[in-house]
């Protein structure tokens, strides 16, 4: 039997996207459905560390909001950019994507006090949204058809969008461009001038996710 179109379509995802998006889609209607509330979702040091929440760390970043037009939009941004990237920069590279993805995560909780963000999905793939957009120089976007310019001025037109339709600073965005900027910096940027990558995954980060996906033998 052929796969029908919405089953083809899922499985030629990228591993990482497909379990990420399903995640987030699936937490958001478990909240919708009132099976878990979102208070028991968000980050923050002290219901962490003082209330042992540890499940906070991986929550925070899977949660998009209620079902609504919001979130549609900004499921689609996350899954489509981090496709483009799984799919083109870190095709048959899945522990470096893995690594970028940890990087930035990582570095949002470390910052996320500074700025009062609970939920850090939206940022995290606002970073993916920046390192696919500087990576791209040549394409060529248009914004709803008004205007169109080169994609690394996407994360900076998305930006300037979401001021004006929420009318407040949108301190997340702000949060992904730093961080997606930094990796940028050291991965494109910093190895073309000295010679070597900073933040490339360490032998014992591989070495560790290969023995996790290795299946067990039998006898």
């Amino acid at each position: 039997m052929d796969a029908i179109p919405f089953e083809a379509w899922f499985f030629e995802v990228p591993p990482v996207t497909r379990y990420w998006t399903t995640a987030a889609v699936v937490t958001s209607i478990l909240v919708q459905c009132e099976v878990i509330s979102a208070y028991q979702l968000f980050f923050s040091f002290r219901t962490m560390f003082g209330a042992r929440q540890y499940w906070r760390i991986l929550t925070t970043f899977l949660y998009f909001g209620p079902l609504s037009l919001d979130f549609i939009f900004h499921i689609f941004f996350m899954s489509r950019y981090s496709r483009m990237l799984e799919d083109s920069f870190f095709r048959n590279n899945t522990l470096d994507f893995l690594w970028l993805l940890l990087y930035s995560a990582l570095s949002l909780l470390i910052l996320s006090p500074l700025v009062s963000l609970p939920f850090l999905g939206s940022p995290l793939s606002f970073s993916l949204v920046y390192i696919w957009a500087r990576r791209n120089p040549s394409i060529r976007l248009s914004f709803l058809g008004l205007f169109v310019f080169s994609a690394p001025y996407l994360p900076w037109v998305l930006f300037g969008f979401s001021l004006i339709l929420n009318n407040a600073l949108p301190k997340g965005d702000l949060l992904g461009i730093a961080v997606g900027h930094v990796y940028f910096f050291f991965e494109d940027i910093f190895p073309r001038l000295y010679g070597y990558r900073p933040l490339a995954p360490p032998w014992r980060w591989q070495v560790w996710v290969r023995r996790r996906r290795r299946p067990e033998r039998t006898e």
